[in-house]
């Protein structure tokens, strides 16, 4: 049974995971790793702690994404379910990819293109940041005889299972430990980090964290179990992030004549996975106390959050190219990217996206009332 009274903390927390994948993808071009555009230095620093981050923002946004997949479903048929997610995700999906996508494509590939306009003679898009959405949408499709099963009464001994489970305070932990196992396993067949849903590690991780957020609706009382239990989780969290940092700074000589690289990326998944689970699970307790209010600001930032997501890194690569060339330190960089591509990501969407039925709908956006 699916209580369908406005849930204010996910929507909050909702907005706050889409901001930390904005703020993720500010700190990119500094990091040392491969993104689309790359500054001459980069920070070591900021690397140790992005990778940090890296193991909350999805996780907490899949699983966000499943709870709002059952809140959508329950108002619906299946075959009205499927012309919701398409018109939500499918057009703003083709519309990103055609329009929004090929500017970071120009850019990163500024030297060989003459003029922006071959990027569409020569077929070169990408979905890029917009995976998410795609995958969200195939596991949408893929997942309902799952929400068919957990709407109807088939399913009310596994979740008074789980509910049983989740009254110790242990057991949202143990419902980690499937995470922890197929993680371990599949990053032995599928070791790439891609996000295609093809990579079934990746697929599957990120699956896991949608269909607890299935669960997590059904059930009755899991979310009072989680605001009694989150002191515990909060513990667990802090562990976890003390083994997480303790193996990740641990230089390698003291560990590589005991374990094979192959046991040593094991046991990396595993304080991964750890931190990633704990964390969601523990916000989710807090979230409730802390974020479950009605407010205006809410409502805006709920409005506008789907659109400045499409949006951001489209803004966030034009402004960051031509940042990337001053000479300025990293941190001023890094500051003046923030003061120039967030309130222009803002205005974009106020001037030429919130007031009109067309730009609305090819966001996804719903109609004004």
């Amino acid at each position: 049974m699916i209580d369908k009274k406005r849930r204010y903390d996910l929507d909050w927390l909702r907005v706050i995971a889409i901001l930390a994948v904005y703020f993720h993808h500010v700190g990119m071009p500094f990091n040392g790793d491969d993104f689309h555009i790359m500054n001459s230095e980069s920070s070591k620093l900021l690397d140790d702690i992005m990778v940090l981050f890296e193991q909350f923002r999805l996780p907490l946004l899949f699983l966000i994404s499943g709870t709002g997949t059952m809140f959508a479903f329950s108002k619906r048929t299946w075959l009205e379910f499927i012309k919701e997610r398409s018109k939500r995700l499918i057009i703003p999906l083709i519309f990103g990819t055609l329009f929004i996508v090929p500017p970071q494509t120009y850019f990163q590939y500024i030297n060989k293109y003459s003029s922006y306009i071959e990027v569409y003679k020569n077929g070169d898009f990408e979905t890029n940041h917009l995976w998410f959405i795609e995958n969200l949408f195939i596991l949408s499709i893929i997942l309902i005889p799952l929400i068919l099963f957990l709407k109807s009464t088939r399913s009310d001994k596994l979740i008074s299972l789980f509910d049983k489970v989740s009254a110790n305070k242990y057991g949202i932990l143990v419902t980690g430990l499937p995470l922890l196992i197929i993680t371990i396993l599949l990053k032995k067949i599928y070791p790439s980090d891609s996000k295609d849903i093809t990579n079934l590690s990746s697929t599957f991780y990120y699956g896991y964290f949608f269909i607890s957020g299935m669960i997590f609706t059904s059930s009755k009382k899991s979310w009072s179990y989680l605001i009694a239990h989150r002191k515990f989780n909060l513990t667990s969290f802090i562990i976890s992030f003390i083994l997480f940092y303790g193996y990740y700074l641990l230089p390698s000589e003291y560990i590589s004549p005991y374990l094979s690289i192959s046991n040593r990326w094991s046991l990396w998944y595993l304080v991964c996975t750890m931190l990633s689970w704990t964390f969601v699970t523990t916000l989710l307790g807090y979230g409730q106390v802390l974020f479950n209010k009605k407010s205006i600001l809410l409502y805006k930032c709920n409005e506008a959050i789907y659109p400045f997501y499409i949006l951001h890194q489209t803004i966030i690569i034009i402004v960051g190219y031509y940042i990337i060339s001053l000479d300025f330190s990293i941190l001023s960089k890094i500051f003046l990217l923030i003061l120039t591509s967030f309130p222009l990501t803002i205005l974009i969407y106020r001037i030429f996206i919130y007031p009109f039925k067309i730009t609305r709908f090819v966001f996804g956006m719903k109609s004004k009332s």
